[in-house]
Parts: structure tokens; C-alpha cells; sequence
């Protein structure tokens, strides 16, 4: 009797704009090629709460989507001449905690700009101002994962 192989489950990235009120995140495609917004999670008052939060989400996107989760790429904050201040600290507590909820490898990436991008994009749209503030997180991820594939594309050619 022939028995059939299990089918390997596609793998995705996860990209993370972390805030100290929302985290936006975005998905990319099975083919690792293109980021999309997902959803924005409104984080908790305790870093270990949200990093639970956050664990737990991505363990149902696994679910969700029949897939699992390769990378997760979360945007590092530094400032303009490439140093690390305040927010880059916090993102930095984040991973660390968001690391021990969960095995899934955990990159940051530098995210300068995005969120300025981001905005700058929005504002394009017909969208007011209280409906793009909404959304700009989750843009922002998905800004910083294109970032992150596009790189990983140009390293293999």
C-alpha cells in the first residue's frame, strides 16, 4: 500500500510595526514576494501582555491560512543617523518577550521612514484623517516586510 506524502504547509513572513498603542501587521504571499496589510492589534498597558497577545494572533494566522510562519520581521525604529533611542529599546523589550512566547525566528529591520511613507501614501487616498491613523500601522508593516522581501529577492538573483 502506498501512502501519500504529507504536503509541506506554504510558509509566509510576518512584518511587525510595533507602538505603544497598535501594532500593525502585514502577510506577505506564499511565494515571499509580496507584503500585505493584515490587521492592526491594539497593544496592552504590559509589554508581556501584548508580546502574548501578539504570539497568540500569529499561532491563528497559522490556523487561518493553513501555513506556517517563517520569519517574523519587526521594524526597528532608529533615528535618522542610525543610532537606537527610546522606541528602538522598547521594540527591542518586545522581540525579547514575543521571543519566548513563541519558536518562530525573529529579525528586526531597520524601518526608517516607513510610517512617513506610509502617511504620505494614505494621504493620497479619499480616506479623512481619523480613518488613515487607523490605518497607518498596518501600512507600516507592510512597508517594512516589502522592504524586507525585496531585499531577500535582490540577495538570491
Amino acid at each position: 500500500m502506498q501512502t501519500n506524502p504529507v504536503k509541506p504547509k506554504p510558509r509566509r513572513l510576518v512584518g511587525i510595526d510595533y507602538g505603544m498603542s497598535r501594532i500593525g501587521i502585514a502577510l506577505s504571499d506564499e511565494m515571499q514576494i509580496i507584503a500585505s496589510p493584515y490587521q492592526t492589534i491594539q497593544a496592552e498597558k504590559k509589554a508581556e501582555f501584548t508580546a502574548a497577545k501578539v504570539a497568540d494572533f500569529l499561532m491563528k494566522v497559522q490556523e487561518s491560512h493553513n501555513c506556517e510562519i517563517e520569519e517574523i520581521i519587526v521594524g526597528m525604529p532608529l533615528m535618522m543617523s542610525g543610532r537606537k533611542g527610546f522606541l528602538a529599546d522598547e521594540v527591542n523589550h518586545f522581540t525579547h518577550l514575543l521571543s519566548q512566547s513563541i519558536t518562530i525566528p525573529i529579525r528586526t529591520w531597520d524601518e526608517r521612514l516607513s510610517t512617513v511613507q506610509a502617511e504620505r501614501a494614505l494621504r493620497e487616498t479619499n480616506l479623512t484623517r481619523k480613518k488613515r491613523s487607523k490605518v497607518v500601522d498596518v501600512m507600516s508593516a507592510s512597508i517594512i516586510l516589502q522592504s524586507y522581501l525585496d531585499y531577500k529577492t535582490h540577495l538570491t538573483r
